[in-house]
């Protein structure tokens, strides 16, 4: 089709009155995507030049700077902010490559929470059994997840500080990949913390993932190479990130396992490396506790009673850390990497389910504190301990046709990207029905 109709049929889905977009998106650029897409129709007729990601659409987490929008973030604290003169490099580069960016997408607040509940703006549902139930997306980039699994954008931009892509990807059934973090500038990103923060895409493929990707680095974008499963290395851990799980989880996780073993992979097991060390490193508060009070004390101290009670108690957690605290923090990260190292020169991937649990409901965590903490945790523990290790994850679909939403995590070390996003192609094809 051509690049207005995409767009067009792109903002119906947005505008079902029955649908998930007054959720899903806090703004919506209309009339700016449907110049885009004329524009894009009209070089195309006339032999122009068109970018790798022309005709895509394009959906924008909040909290990333786009020229003449405000960057909320899912705050209410925000509010009345400037708009920003130009788009951040990561908008920016996606858009020179072809993407029309349709809107702003919804979070949670502040991008500190995986379960991706919004009390300021609402919070969209996951597409698994909404006729019954309204479940949780999964956060931060909540908007994200659920703008691509409902077609209503071609690629979802968000951000990855602890799971908040690959997370929301999982709760939705769709592809999610974090990057290392160095590869894709955050400049003009509002930050939550600034040594853990990733930027990477969502889509319905890992082509597609992989696509966007390259484009966000500022690579030349090249496609996937087809591999076989033969031969592929995986390490498994077999503690803490096993625990806990979801039947449905578990079923399709040793489901995923023998389809690769039967497929001539070759697994490792053993005891997930160094868990002490990365629990030190979120010790009172953690990395990232430091690192996000350090941007939001201002804020706080003026419009602090404007805050999602549960952010703020999160961004609290950073107050009282101590600098040797915090520097204690970063080593036990190190110690964490070390720990790994000999590990990830031996194998080519990690696996473990990307998220432990299939989304609950969402009037499940409104109310209650204590499960909101509890979901939060399991949503986030198997993921957050990729951007811990400085390396790169992506979230694959692993349930069958109709089934609740699991997500197998293929995961390797810092710039192993391109090698993650090869097998990753590989195990989608073999994972899919």
């Amino acid at each position: 089709m051509s690049s207005l109709a995409a767009v067009e049929q792109s903002l119906a889905r947005i505008n079902d009155p029955s649908g998930e977009g007054k959720f899903t998106f806090m703004s919506v650029a209309a009339d700016r995507a449907k110049a885009e897409g004329a524009a894009q129709d009209a070089l195309r007729k006339a032999g122009g030049p068109l970018g790798p990601l022309a005709g895509l659409t394009l959906s924008v987490k909040d909290l990333f700077d786009v020229a003449g929008e405000a960057s909320l973030a899912g705050s209410i604290a925000l509010k009345g902010a400037a708009p920003a003169t130009a788009d951040c490099p990561a908008v920016s580069r996606l858009r020179q490559a072809g993407a029309i960016a349709l809107g702003r997408t919804g979070m949670s607040e502040f991008a500190y929470s995986g379960v991706g509940h919004n009390p300021h703006y609402g919070t969209p549902a996951s597409p698994w059994d909404r006729k019954n139930n309204r479940r949780i997306p999964g956060g931060s980039s909540s908007g994200a997840g659920v703008s691509v699994a409902d077609g209503m954008a071609d690629i979802g931009l968000g951000s990855d500080t602890g799971g908040s892509v690959r997370v929301p990807a999982a709760m939705n059934g769709v592809v999610g990949f974090k990057p290392t973090a160095a590869r894709v500038p955050t400049a003009n990103v509002l930050p939550l913390s600034t040594s853990l923060d990733s930027i990477g895409p969502l889509a319905k493929s890992v082509d597609l993932c992989a696509l966007a990707d390259a484009v966000l680095a500022g690579e030349t974008p090249r496609a996937l190479q087809s591999i076989g499963i033969k031969g592929l290395r995986f390490f498994v851990p077999t503690t803490q990130v096993l625990e806990d799980l979801s039947p449905e989880v578990a079923t399709d996780f040793e489901r995923a396992l023998d389809l690769l073993s039967k497929a001539g992979a070759v697994f490792s097991e053993g005891i997930f490396p160094g868990w002490e060390a990365r629990m030190a490193a979120a010790a009172k508060g953690g990395i990232v506790g430091a690192e996000a009070w350090t941007w939001h004390r201002g804020l706080l101290e003026e419009k602090g009673e404007l805050y999602d009670r549960r952010i703020r108690h999160r961004l609290h957690s950073g107050r009282d850390m101590s600098a040797a605290d915090y520097l204690d923090c970063l080593a036990a990260r190190r110690a964490y990497q070390a720990a790994w190292a000999p590990i990830l020169a031996e194998v080519d991937a990690i696996l473990m389910p990307t998220a432990a649990i299939i989304p609950p409901t969402i009037a499940s965590i409104e109310e209650d504190d204590a499960e909101f903490t509890r979901i939060n945790g399991l949503a986030l523990r198997n993921a957050a301990t990729i951007n811990v290790l400085d390396g790169c994850g992506l979230a694959l679909p692993m349930m069958e046709p109709g089934s609740a939403p699991t997500s197998l995590m293929i995961a390797g070390g810092a710039f192993s990207d391109h090698r993650i996003l090869t097998i990753g192609k590989a195990v989608e094809t073999l994972l899919k029905p």
